[in-house]
């Protein structure tokens, strides 16, 4: 028979253990975004290679191939750039969703562990003022993790990126 601080505190680690497998879902999910971005990337640096070894090799002119070499050269700087422009977006909102879900761990973990405390100083035999001393201290504690819970949700909700728009 487990006591009620022991079911505490597994409920905690069992939250703990939801919390650590939606980092890691969030990870692989993101790291696969941002191959896929690089995959796509490449595919159209090859190809536009293609194109234009292609083109270069019907030249007529010096001229001619100076002229295509700097178009090629500026078309594959703007594929770098859209696709490092959206390997920065991909990244920001990776990184909101992890703010996000610390911020959310953290709001609901402190509660918890206040209330896990005051449960498992509940049943010992406290007394007078030293009771009343441990359950001003708990209330403290618990209104400083408000606080705190409610600054962090709200530097995370300002540092996150705006929604994201699709091309």
């Amino acid at each position: 028979m487990t006591t009620k601080t022991e079911e505490t505190v597994l409920t905690l680690q069992q939250q703990g253990l939801e919390t650590a497998m939606r980092m890691a879902q969030l990870s692989i999910e993101g790291s696969q975004r941002l191959v896929q971005l690089q995959l796509e990337l490449a595919r159209e640096l090859i190809e536009d290679g293609v194109e234009g070894a292609k083109a270069f090799g019907e030249t007529r002119s010096p001229q001619e191939a100076l002229e295509l070499r700097a178009r090629h050269a500026q078309r594959t700087a703007e594929h770098l750039l859209g696709r490092c422009n959206e390997i920065v977006r991909v990244s920001a909102e990776i990184q909101g969703e992890f703010g996000r879900l610390v911020s959310e761990r953290f709001v609901s973990g402190s509660q918890e562990a206040v209330s896990a405390m005051q449960k498992a100083w509940s049943g010992l035999p406290f007394g007078g003022a030293s009771g009343e001393a441990m359950q001003n201290t708990f209330e403290a504690a618990r209104k400083t993790f408000e606080q705190l819970s409610r600054a962090s949700g709200e530097a995370f909700a300002a540092a996150s990126p705006p929604p994201a728009r699709k091309r």
